[in-house]
């Protein structure tokens, strides 16, 4: 909230800060007034979509701004980074961009530098002819200090004032060179200019005229500021996944009154237990249960999977994910900042904040690279100028100054923190979320894999997987019966043989005389028939001979499948064959980790038997059963002490002493309960394909810095010497300043080009904006 009598005031919609005296407008709301950027921002105010609305975090707290180079710099209000000069960006990611202040003011200088530039140029480097014909009062030289004066101090301001800054806080940065070389560049020809006198007519050329280099100056100031509104306009693109989320919250809620009646309310208004109508086609609000009614639901934005999920009564649904043709009522559980969708929003915000490892090795060289280019620059003037001849202090000038220009380090800095960004955006868009930067680069690393088997490898609850028969009654007749009879039972293999025959189109008949006895089965009258299901010991109890079915029974065991004896009539009918199913995915991830190399080791706390199962199965050939979860732990540590990067993936809570120990722990999150807070990589709906969509992004994203670490480090140790002159004397080329400027600035722009790449790279799953499925080579 705001009083004019503050001296700085925060935009509601865009966080900028600004002072009253300068804001575009204001507006009272609720007896306080705000004060804001733009006309824009004020229409949007007016309008209720402000960013307290659109931000769907909702975390309440002030706005931050920080540097994606360096973010252990945070700050109340926009500017330069007081270690780099870069500007910073808003820490909260809004729904709605806003105006960016530092690409407008860049954008605005650049045009007017590059109106007045161009003549400079033209009058600087073109026929002496064209100066004489506008037959002016006053001499050449001074129509070009007219025409680079606002150019190099206005337009090249923010440089110099961050330049200044790096000095005096001893932090030298890519500023420090701007500065030094375009100073250097103008204050040398003002000199020329306005004290013509002293300089020696050994520095004089052939026509007594001293050379003058006003257009340098200002030809670099303009290219540095067309390079920054480049690179901020792609800067802005790194926040797009995040703002893609956003935008898969609806703004309103329908609200389903307690007298039945229903309105449409702003989605901040809505609570936890409130009942909200979901109609086909629209985004669910937030997280919560279905209360009524059925539909299918798409969770592509959750799970990375196209398949749309069948929702029913108990069903839970998460915000942003889109209904189908169906409507249901819905009971709120998680708003505001607790839902899935706000988790992902901010886990995706702060791991793009983060830093990998491989940028230590830009930070050890930008300490001393700066420092050295000065002294490199110092030298080079110096050789040049100890040559003696009439040319000597322009080529002097001209080198030293390319120098300062063409190594400024920046592309260097971005390198690592540019590909991170982009690549935490387009693995949120495939299901996978990465906690930070050092995650993604270890996940590319890792040697051996040690994975649960429940809920990880396998669905994680049981299911109806056989229904045998081989007598009069056939298999669907049994499962009639013998369903309808479990329904009257609470036991979870009960509940998994009614939900299969749910899923095979089975009606239920009523029961009577119904009869459960703890640990071994029920018994009641279905239809008619007496129906009983159970175990082979309860069948004995009951005097029931299983026949030639207790051997088929020792077939489904072995299979892994826990059997119940269906007899009806007091004779054996059939089996039922219940187990928790193997993921469909999960033959793929293991055959792909085997092909890559990878040690896959499977650590259950189930039975020896049933493991065993899985493991065949899957082709898993080191398994460790009926394990603790302190156990887990111990395997993780032997798989290290024998010098591998180990990955632990488990469902995130009871594998979570495993998950902390591992080099990489990934949580196999299932429902709105995904555990996001358990592990480095956390794949969204528990599909295990999302382990191979990290493991490809992160050596993308790897390679991919590589490639720009490379691309800067070759681009400054060729730069160097070729401004310094080197090639000259063999091929008479002197690279100018220009030249030097418009490299320096368009290497940073290829840098961010080729990190932005990552956002279209085919990791096995949908491309939310819209981009090709092409891997990047």
């Amino acid at each position: 909230m705001s009083t004019a009598t503050d001296e700085k005031q925060i935009d509601p919609v865009c966080g900028m800060t600004i002072r009253p005296e300068n804001a575009a407008g204001s507006s009272v709301r609720d007896g306080e007034r705000y004060y804001f950027c733009s006309k824009g921002c004020m229409a949007k105010f007016e309008a209720g979509d402000d960013a307290k609305q659109s931000d769907a975090v909702g975390s309440g707290e002030p706005m931050m701004w920080t540097c994606p180079m360096h973010p252990e710099v945070k700050q109340d209000h926009p500017g330069p980074c007081p270690i780099c000069g870069m500007a910073l960006e808003p820490m909260t990611i809004t729904r709605d961009e806003g105006p960016d202040p530092e690409l407008r003011s860049m954008t605005i200088r650049f045009w007017i530098s590059a109106i007045l530039t161009i003549p400079l140029v033209v009058i600087a480097m073109g026929p002496s002819t064209i100066v004489d014909r506008l037959d002016l009062p006053f001499g050449k030289g001074l129509l070009e200090l007219l025409l680079a004066t606002p150019v190099v101090l206005w337009g090249g301001w923010p440089f110099f004032e961050r330049a200044a800054i790096s000095i005096r806080t001893m932090r030298l940065n890519m500023f420090t060179l701007i500065g030094l070389g375009t100073g250097a560049a103008f204050l040398y020809s003002l000199v020329a200019v306005l004290l013509p006198g002293l300089f020696p007519e050994s520095l004089r050329g052939p026509n007594g005229m001293i050379g003058l280099y006003f257009e340098s100056a200002a030809v670099i100031v303009t290219l540095v500021l067309l390079g920054q509104v480049l690179e901020l306009k792609a800067r802005r693109k790194t926040g797009d996944a995040v703002r893609a989320l956003l935008h898969l919250a609806p703004p309103t809620a329908r609200l389903v009154e307690n007298d039945g009646t229903e309105r449409d309310v702003p989605l901040e208004k809505v609570g936890s237990g409130d009942l909200l109508r979901v109609r086909p086609g629209e985004r669910i609000p937030v997280d919560g249960r279905v209360e009524s009614g059925e539909s299918s639901v798409d969770e592509s934005m959750i799970s990375g999977e196209p398949m749309p999920v069948a929702k029913t009564t108990g069903s839970e649904v998460a915000a942003g994910t889109i209904n189908g043709s169906g409507s249901f009522v819905m009971r709120a559980e998680k708003v505001g900042s607790d839902t899935l969708l706000a988790r992902i929003v901010r886990m995706v915000s702060e791991a793009q904040r983060s830093r990998a490892p491989i940028q230590r090795i830009a930070d050890q060289v930008a300490a001393w690279f700066v420092p050295f280019v000065v002294i490199a620059a110092i030298a080079t003037f110096i050789v040049w100028l100890s040559i003696g001849s009439v040319d000597a202090l322009g080529f002097a000038i001209v080198s030293a100054i390319g120098v300062l220009i063409i190594a400024c380090p920046w592309a260097l800095g971005l390198a690592t923190p540019i590909s991170i960004m982009v690549a935490t955006g387009r693995a949120a868009s495939s299901g996978v979320l990465f906690r930070n930067a050092e995650a993604i680069e270890t996940m590319k690393r890792i040697s051996a894999l040690a994975v649960d088997k429940t809920g990880t490898l396998t669905i994680g609850r049981p299911a109806l997987t056989s229904v045998l028969s081989h007598d009069d009654l056939d298999s669907s007749e049994l499962l009639r019966l013998a369903s309808s009879l479990e329904r009257a039972s609470e036991h979870p293999i009960a509940e998994a043989i009614t939900r299969g025959a749910e899923q095979r189109g089975v009606k239920f008949e009523e029961v009577s005389g119904f009869e459960s006895v703890t640990g071994k089965g029920v018994a009641g009258r279905v239809d008619g028939h007496e129906v009983i299901a159970g175990n082979l010991a309860f069948l004995r109890e009951r005097k029931i001979d299983p026949g030639v079915y207790e051997s088929e029974s020792e077939h489904l065991r072995r299979d892994g499948q826990t059997v119940v004896y269906v007899a009806v009539d007091r004779k054996v009918a059939g089996l039922l064959g219940i187990s928790d199913p193997i993921r469909e995915e999960a033959v793929e991830l293991i055959r792909e980790l085997k092909g890559d190399g990878i040690r896959v080791v499977m650590v259950t706390g189930d039975s020896r038997t049933t493991a065993e199962v899985v493991s065949r199965r899957l082709g898993i050939d080191e398994m460790f059963s009926e394990v603790v979860p302190e156990r887990k732990v111990e395997v993780v540590e032997a798989l290290e002490k024998e010098g591998h990067i180990v990955a632990m993936a488990g469902d995130g809570i009871n594998d979570a002493p495993a998950l902390s120990r591992a080099h990489i722990g990934i949580a196999m999150g299932t429902g709105t309960d995904v555990a996001l807070e358990a592990a480095d990589v956390t794949i969204l709906r528990g599909d295990l394909r999302g382990v191979l969509r990290a493991r490809r992004l992160s050596e993308a994203t790897v390679r991919n810095i590589r490639q720009n670490l490379f691309f800067a480090f070759v681009y400054n140790a060729l730069g160097i010497p070729i401004a310094a002159g080197v090639l000259y004397p063999v091929i008479g080329i002197l690279l100018s300043p220009m030249v030097a400027a418009a490299a320096m600035s368009f290497s940073s722009v290829s840098v961010i080009g080729n990190a932005l790449r990552l956002r279209t790279i085919d990791l096995g799953g949908p491309i939310e904006d819209g981009g090709s499925d092409d891997a990047i080579e």
